[in-house]
């Protein structure tokens, strides 16, 4: 059986799994380029699916539940970075002509 990948950190204690996505062979493949193509995204929707309908069955009720919240926050926090990021990319002036 294969060692567990920690979610965090050992020394600061702060979530990695950013670091353990960006290390996943799809997304390097996807990124390499600078550009996600639609079907680079659907292919990552698929790889996604896939995995929950694995894993989904396997789950205790209450672990179903703590799982499916962990994943809603995780979107949640997704989503709110994205938006975080673009906002602090947009240009601090207007434009008056």
């Amino acid at each position: 059986m294969a060692k567990k990948s920690s979610w965090f950190d050992e020394a600061s204690n702060e979530p990695i799994i950013n670091e353990h996505a960006q290390r996943l062979e799809s997304f390097l493949n996807t990124m390499a380029d600078g550009v996600v193509e639609e079907q680079e995204l659907l292919a990552q929707e698929q790889r996604l699916v896939a995995l929950m309908r694995e894993i989904e069955p396997q789950l205790s009720d209450e672990l179903h539940e703590k799982v499916t919240r962990l994943l809603c926050e995780l979107t949640a926090y997704d989503i709110m970075q994205s938006v975080h990021t673009m906002q602090q990319l947009r240009p601090k002036t207007t434009f008056e002509g």
